[in-house]
């Protein structure tokens, strides 16, 4: 039986590659040994696949077609950006289970969209690179509108994630599934704000993934999400749904940098199911 061993919220600052020297060297001394800290945990757990939750940034999906919710359920590859040190290649994927979660939201009211062949673009290219490429896991990729309106709601990224737990927990191969929400967190892109970054809106959103509290991250409207943690803030879709994937659940924070030569707050928080934290304390 599959099971939903852990999760974590993690950036995909591209600038993280492209201007590598922009920052204080401690600063990206941290940032760099807290992708390595999750990959650490990742192999701790035991991790066989990872379900890494991005955001399209109108980069694979144009006015034609914009999904609200898609699975990449067949042939992988990435990144589709020439991002400096990610040479584009062939990804494992895991289409058995990706095609099993698409099946089982079908039946159970996700209107998941598929692609059965996918290039990634970096929101799930770099937490893949950093953290499941050196053990060669396999990762599902799943698209949120976060970036392109019209956007998916906080509600509905809730319930994608309890539908993911439930698709997991139905799955019969033997699996150790972690799951990632990939972005943010406050960040204004292509707008007269660009390089702001809001400190004390991002330590409130990580205050409330080490609470486990979804409830009042569903209730924020994007337009008070647009004025404390601009466009790019909207990306707590994706933190919203790995939190509902593992739910109930509570967070421990691994590291914060506000980075405005990285125009990004950068958090990261490993997830962990209440089950298994009651698991441990008996």
């Amino acid at each position: 039986m599959a099971e939903l061993v852990g999760g974590f919220l993690v950036p995909h600052d591209p600038m993280v590659l492209t201007d590598p020297q922009a920052p204080p060297v401690a600063v990206r001394d941290r940032i760099a040994d807290a992708y390595a800290e999750v990959a650490r945990r990742v192999a701790d757990l035991a991790a066989t696949t990872l379900i890494i939750i991005g955001t399209d940034h109108y980069l694979l999906f144009g006015p034609g077609c914009l999904p609200q919710a898609l699975i990449g359920s067949g042939d992988l590859e990435g990144p589709m950006e020439r991002l400096p040190g990610m040479r584009k290649r062939r990804l494992p994927d895991n289409q058995a289970l990706a095609r099993h979660l698409v099946s089982h939201g079908h039946r159970t009211g996700i209107d998941w969209a598929v692609a059965d062949s996918l290039t990634v673009d970096h929101s799930i290219a770099i937490p893949y690179f950093r953290i499941g490429a050196d053990a060669e896991l396999a990762v599902v990729p799943i698209y949120l509108a976060c970036g392109v309106e019209p956007l998916l709601p906080l509600r509905r990224a809730e319930q994608i994630g309890q539908n993911l737990k439930a698709a997991v927990q139905s799955w019969d191969d033997d699996e150790r599934v972690v799951v990632i929400g990939s972005g943010g967190i406050s960040h204004w892109v292509g707008t007269s704000d660009m390089g702001r970054v809001n400190e004390t809106f991002d330590r409130m959103i990580l205050d409330l993934v080490v609470a486990g509290d979804v409830e009042t991250l569903v209730s924020f409207s994007d337009e008070y999400i647009l004025e404390h943690g601009g466009n790019g803030g909207l990306e707590i879709r994706n933190f919203v749904a790995a939190m509902a994937a593992l739910g109930p659940c509570t967070g421990n924070v691994i590291a914060y940098e506000a980075v405005p030569e990285w125009i990004t707050g950068l958090g990261f928080a490993e997830l962990v199911p209440t089950r298994i934290q009651e698991r441990i304390r008996s």
